[in-house]
């Protein structure tokens, strides 16, 4: 039965376990894909005022997540549409941008099932001009998002962006280039899962034996001898040692009378011991009385279990 019992209790904590394993944060490299909107600013192009329309943006990024800190390169390809057409020049009715920064990301509570992070990050854009992409400017960009830990390894994240860049120029003619996007992302992670630590080493039982009595005696059964016997044996085999002997009784009869009772079994072992060849100045004798119950029991119970002196070999 309690075989049956430490089974069902280990199926129930399985999933516990595997969790508790999931769980476990390291550092690592990761990879990611995102898209989303992006709005470019009203902006003059050539002397005309241009509103663009709500456009879109997509692309990838690797990185290092320190948990916390993390560093990335990312390259952004965006795209709106204006309306506006400028002779044969790349923005005719659109314009498109790709930027490549390296970004500095923070992550607050990295560990955590939901993870605000905030970012900044800087490099280079490439803007439609009179040829595609023509325009090679400066870019820059602050980030703000949350960021939703699926498992250590995979995370899913919604975040705003300002994107901004050095003025392009169409025709030798600059005009300012500023955007807002919010970009829905999938990050993966191949950073090793860190191992659980090591279980602490078992604690080392010293060598032990146990003896039992009939009520009210001190005398040693056959049993008993056999049982000393086995522990002088464990005595000479472990070399340099010591050996306890501790007496206990039942809760039947006067404590006083039991604690006496309890030295008279102890010293009875210590005699056989010292009979087997263990040296007497190796043993201590020490009488509990019912202090120490093996069974717990009532007051007057004649319980055999608790009738008993422990050899402990140290």
């Amino acid at each position: 039965m309690k075989k049956v019992l430490l089974a069902a209790a280990a199926v129930v904590a399985l999933p516990a376990i595997a969790q508790a394993q999931q769980d476990v944060y390291a550092p690592g490299v990761y990879f990611g894909v995102e898209g989303g909107l992006n709005w470019l600013f009203n902006t003059t192009i050539l002397g005309q005022n241009v509103s663009s329309q709500t456009g879109w943006a997509a692309g990838g990024k690797i990185g290092y997540d320190f948990i916390g800190p993390r560093i990335e390169v990312e390259g952004l390809y965006r795209q709106n549409n204006n309306g506006y057409f400028f002779g044969n020049r790349a923005i005719t009715g659109q314009i498109s941008q790709v930027t490549a920064m390296a970004n500095f990301l923070y992550d607050f509570n990295a560990t955590g099932t939901i993870v605000p992070f905030i970012g900044a990050g800087a490099g280079v854009g490439f803007v439609d001009s009179d040829f595609n992409l023509g325009s090679t400017v400066f870019a820059f960009q602050g980030i703000l998002g949350v960021g939703y830990n699926f498992s250590p390894n995979l995370r899913f994240g919604i975040e705003g962006r300002y994107i901004g860049t050095t003025n392009p120029s169409v025709a030798g003619v600059n005009w300012s280039n500023n955007n807002a996007a919010v970009l829905a992302s999938v990050q993966v992670k191949f950073g090793a899962v860190a191992a659980p630590p090591p279980p602490p080493p078992p604690a080392v039982t010293p060598p032990s034996f146990m003896v039992f009595f009939d009520w009210d005696r001190s005398n040693l059964s056959q049993q008993a001898l056999v049982t000393i016997k086995q522990a002088a044996d464990a005595f000479k085999a472990k070399g340099s040692a010591r050996i306890t002997a501790t007496g206990h009784t039942d809760t039947s009869g006067p404590e006083a009378y039991n604690m006496a009772l309890s030295l008279r079994r102890a010293n009875a072992v210590k005699d056989a011991l010292v009979r087997e060849g263990v040296p007497p100045q190796a043993i201590t004798v020490i009488g509990k009385g019912e202090t120490q119950l093996l069974v717990p029991t009532g007051d007057g119970v004649r319980e055999p279990q608790n009738r008993r002196v422990e050899i402990v070999i140290q």
